[in-house]
């Protein structure tokens, strides 16, 4: 009897350790972390140069640079924008459709420029004014003429919202202030981050 009850009584402690084991292998997977979502159209070079850091992307909040309000409560949130090494501006935000019902995206958000119009729905009307340089900056765009900006977006289902791009060249290092603007959205002056 009382190697039946030792047994019984190692295999309780056996599967008590398993057990524990396998809730500190869990604990420690980052459960917590949300998968990074893709933004449709950027391109690996897009990607890598964008300025953000993983710590921007793991849900700590983010600072607000500027609002700018659309047609149909849709809102557009500017979260950065920064200088890289290689001589490009990005500036980060977040698309939100504020309203009750989904909204189709304007096609005048990509511009009126032939070759960025032909490659779809993007943001690549998107424009920069130094003012103090006096200088006007459009999106960049890839050997195909593709914009360096979110692209793919056609509507946003209600209170839904979409994590967005678009890529500049940076403007001198001495100016610290621009004038962003999108077409239907009013224009915002917002500050470089870098």
């Amino acid at each position: 009897m009382s190697i039946r009850y030792t047994t019984k009584a190692q295999r309780r402690t056996a599967a008590a350790a398993i057990a524990a084991c396998l809730a500190l292998a869990v604990a420690g997977c980052g459960g917590d972390e949300k998968p990074k979502k893709e933004t449709s159209g950027t391109t690996p070079a897009a990607s890598e140069s964008s300025g953000t850091d993983k710590g921007k992307q793991s849900g700590e909040p983010q600072e607000t640079l500027a609002l700018l309000k659309g047609q149909s409560g849709v809102e557009l949130t500017l979260n950065s924008a920064e200088r890289d090494a290689g001589g490009f501006l990005t500036v980060n935000g977040r698309l939100k459709n504020t309203s009750d019902k989904a909204v189709f995206l304007p096609p005048q958000l990509s511009g009126n420029e032939t070759e960025i119009v032909k490659h779809g729905t993007s943001l690549g009307g998107a424009t920069l004014v130094d003012p103090v340089g006096k200088k006007r900056y459009y999106v960049l765009r890839d050997t195909e003429g593709r914009p360096l900006a979110t692209s793919g977006l056609s509507s946003l289902q209600a209170d839904a919202s979409e994590e967005v791009f678009v890529q500049f060249p940076a403007p001198p290092a001495n100016t610290a202030e621009v004038s962003f603007s999108l077409p239907t959205f009013g224009p915002a002056i917002i500050k470089l981050t870098k």
